[in-house]
């Protein structure tokens, strides 16, 4: 059933396909072409693009989250999405949501349209904050700082939508990009040698997905602490309980999703804890950008340069896995130091900035 938002804009709830390949999947397809298109329109970049076989398991809900998705009609045709995820961790008060629409559309009020029916999905769920995370185009205007007081976004369209409909701006993440051919890229053996001399201890252990089985609880145990131990700001972060069975849901994902991922840790020897991890993978097009993905150290293993141990271990090896991708770009608080210091040793630069914005409900 479709809800009219404006004199010619539509908000259709969608029924995900079994399979992106499925008879029935053509809205689907069309609607995964779309978000790239709009990914691209905004940021000026195609690393984000995903095919609609890579978009379908992103987009089902699991246990630990449920998912609705609508598509966005301009005079019949798709211009957008509108998503919300309702995370299912004990106590959590936050659904996350975006409204992604082509700007060639922008400034009808079709997002100001759009807007009550991600709350009321929210407040049908008993949720309290709605959070949303958002690359935005580059621009030498003014800016706006995040309420840490570390980093900012452009002062533009779609910061003034989210102030004037009473998001808060919590955090940024500074999105950098490491040139695999340029000068840099040879920092990071140096760094290496320098970080194995100061982890007495500890070795690093590496796996393409699936995870061995004796390392299952030791990973999960690192995944949950990703919740909790990285940098969150003014945000809600809900405290995520990873067993070794979602680990495993999760990797059947990645599989599916045609992509691979190497993980990365660092073990302490005497204990046998696993003390660190990153992740860094690609899709099926072996040329595209590779993705640094989660990196934490915990906190008990601090101050060993771990972080910086397994991240050049991780590329080292990846550049052997995947020597036709040419670049790598990852995601990281600008108040996280640590981690932005180890890349910038490694030669990433900052290229864009994603804000975190938070909207409490009346």
């Amino acid at each position: 059933m479709s809800i009219v938002l404006t004199v010619d804009a539509t908000l259709h709830p969608l029924v995900l396909p079994a399979r992106a390949d499925a008879a029935g999947a053509g809205e689907f397809r069309e609607l995964a072409r779309v978000r790239n298109d709009v990914y691209r329109a905004i940021t000026g970049r195609d690393e984000q693009d995903l095919e609609p076989e890579a978009l379908l398991p992103l987009l089902r809900s699991r246990p630990e989250r449920t998912t609705t998705v609508w598509a966005v009609r301009v005079a019949g045709e798709i211009v957008g999405r509108a998503v919300v995820d309702i995370p299912r961790e004990e106590g959590s008060r936050t659904a996350i949501a975006s409204i992604e629409i082509h700007p060639r559309v922008w400034g009808r009020g079709i997002g100001t349209a759009v807007l009550p029916h991600i709350e009321a999905a929210a407040r049908q769920h008993g949720r309290t904050v709605i959070q949303n995370w958002t690359e935005q185009p580059a621009s030498s205007g003014d800016r706006i700082t995040a309420r840490t007081g570390h980093g900012s976004v452009p002062d533009d369209h779609v910061s003034r939508f989210l102030l004037r409909h009473g998001f808060s701006l919590e955090q940024v993440y500074r999105v950098s990009r490491l040139d695999l051919d340029g000068p840099a890229a040879g920092r990071s053996a140096a760094l290496h040698d320098d970080a194995v001399r100061a982890a007495v201890g500890y070795r690093v252990l590496q796996w393409e997905v699936p995870t061995p089985p004796e390392h299952l609880d030791g990973y999960a145990w690192l995944k949950s602490r990703m919740s909790t131990d990285a940098p969150s700001a003014g945000l809600e972060a809900d405290e995520e309980r990873w067993d070794a069975e979602r680990v495993v849901a999760g990797e059947k994902r990645i599989v599916e999703m045609r992509q691979r991922l190497l993980v990365t840790v660092a073990q302490h020897l005497e204990s046998g804890e696993l003390a660190a991890f990153t992740e860094i993978g690609i899709g099926p097009d072996m040329t595209a950008t590779t993705h640094q993905h989660d990196t934490l150290v915990l906190r008990e293993h601090r101050g060993h340069r771990l972080g910086q141990l397994v991240k050049c271990a991780s590329l080292a090896t990846w550049r052997d896995l995947a020597p036709q991708s040419r670049a790598v770009v990852t995601y990281n608080a600008e108040e996280n130091r640590p981690m932005l210091s180890i890349n910038e040793a490694m030669g990433f630069e900052a290229i864009a900035y994603e804000g975190a914005w938070r909207k409490d409900l009346s």
